[in-house]
């Protein structure tokens, strides 16, 4: 109209925040409570991280931690990387990005096309080991002269972001009334800052963290879990746990289930992050009523989960998904259940293990071939690092007697392949064609380690009862 001025952002920076809620009317219909989503999705850089991206990049830059033509380098699971590459993008700053290799490869693209540089680390190391990607990043802020680490797991500015944004959106979006706050927990940032608003405003507001099975907030050790960029191995100091009122473990299996539930019902495409928060959110909402107002952030978008979550291959492959479209007797998942034998379902070595152990522990068990794996059960697919197999292991200590007393390590092989436990025989069949044994998965987790043997055994009462 003439005399208003043009509403026109003068960069993509002026756009962070201040996304919207919708009403999750389908998933959660037959609670008596409302869920509603804030969308985070809907940011520029398409994540939750844009907000403490700014915010960290604009502290350095006051305290002089960042100069013109520095380099931010950084570990993250992609999002953080995103929203910090559009305001180095702004501002001139090169930028070198760490990530696990459980990061989907699409995410690692994206960082890419920002003009990032990505290195990518293993996600089944401890932090302190050199091979981490937090170790990594800290000697790459050593070796590259100007280089600067924003560090979102002690930077202040990170829980403060949200303090300042996140929340006061929230409580004016529900006119205050919300009574539940929900929200992975990752760095911690998130939910520390918006309960630190929130709480200010009504103490009773419940804060709930939604936490992947394994991790440290939840009570794990931080094990290897699939969900991305929730869940830590380590205490970060920007996560304070006396603001939250309840945590919430959610497997990666009801993760990813979720995300593509909310999807495919609400026509949100949220990733599997979102489908954790999803599920505590739901979790905590059947035991409210009609007065009880839940919000649950949504991080970010399924886009950057189209080859694990929504991939049907990947999913059905990790044991996620149960062969429906298969006839029963097809699916492998059968073959487990036939099994008639005293022998555990998931035999397996150590590392650490000397060859004379693993090779009693296959005596012992009547099997010629082990996983090696660190960890306790249940293990997670990531904690597999190689196999043995007992013609391998004659040949070795033919040879060299002394190998008995070496670590299982030093002389495994590869690791078996693995099938999810709701894919079809045939696809096993193919499989041990190739290989001695296979691993398989459910719920992304080693469950079984089936031979040759197995499916003969499994087809031949087939036939019989037929």
């Amino acid at each position: 109209m003439e005399g208003d001025e043009p509403r026109i952002a003068e960069s993509l920076i002026e756009l962070i925040g201040n996304t919207p809620l919708v009403r999750l009317g389908r998933v959660a219909a037959d609670l008596e409570c409302r869920v509603v989503a804030k969308l985070e999705m809907l940011n520029p850089g398409g994540s939750v991280k844009d907000r403490p991206a700014l915010a960290m990049i604009e502290q350095a830059e006051r305290d002089g931690l960042l100069k013109a033509g520095g380099t931010i380098v950084e570990p993250t699971s992609g999002n953080t990387g995103v929203g910090l590459a559009i305001v180095a993008a702004q501002r001139g700053y090169r930028c070198v990005f760490v990530v696990t290799d459980k990061v989907a490869p699409e995410k690692i693209k994206l960082l890419g096309a920002y003009g990032a540089e990505v290195v990518v680390c293993p996600v089944a190391v401890e932090p302190a080991d050199p091979r981490s990607y937090y170790s990594v990043a800290e000697r790459l802020v050593n070796d590259i002269p100007g280089a600067f680490r924003p560090n979102q797991y002690g930077n202040d500015q990170n829980p403060r972001a949200h303090e300042l944004t996140t929340g006061p959106e929230l409580w004016r979006q529900t006119a205050g009334r919300l009574t539940h706050f929900v929200a992975g927990v990752g760095t911690g940032g998130t939910i520390t800052g918006v309960a630190r608003y929130l709480k200010a405003q009504n103490p009773d507001v419940q804060i709930v963290g939604a936490d992947p099975a394994g991790s440290v907030y939840s009570g794990g050790s931080g094990r290897p879990y699939l969900v991305e960029g929730i869940g830590e191995d380590f205490w970060p100091s920007t996560y304070d746990p006396g603001l939250v009122d309840r945590v919430v473990a959610v497997s990666d299996e009801d993760s990813f289930l979720m995300a593509r539930r909310v999807t495919q019902e609400e026509g949100l495409l949220i990733g599997g992050s979102g489908g954790t928060a999803v599920a505590a959110a739901l979790e905590v909402g059947r035991e409210l009523t009609a007065e009880h107002l839940v919000v649950v952030l949504i991080p970010d978008s399924g886009r950057g989960y189209l080859s694990r979550v929504f991939d049907d291959d990947w999913m059905a492959g990790h044991g996620f998904l149960r062969g429906a479209e298969h006839p029963v007797a097809e699916v492998l998942e059968d073959v487990v259940a036939s099994r008639q034998t005293d022998v555990p379902l998931l035999v397996y070595a150590r590392p650490e293990d000397t060859v004379r152990r693993a090779i009693n522990v296959m005596r012992g068990h009547g099997v010629s071939q082990l996983p090696v794996a660190k960890g306790e059960m249940p293990l997670a697919a990531a904690e597999v690092m190689g196999s043995v197999d007992e013609l391998v292991l004659m040949d070795l200590t033919f040879r060299a007697p002394e190998v008995m007393g070496e670590p299982v390590e030093k002389v495994m092989g590869p690791p078996l392949p693995t099938i999810g436990i709701g894919q079809p025989l045939a696809t096993a069949v193919e499989l041990l064609d190739r290989a001695n044994a296979v691993v398989v998965l459910a719920g992304g987790r080693p469950h079984a380690v089936l031979t040759r043997t197995d499916i003969l055994t499994y087809l031949s009462r087939a036939s019989g009862s037929r």
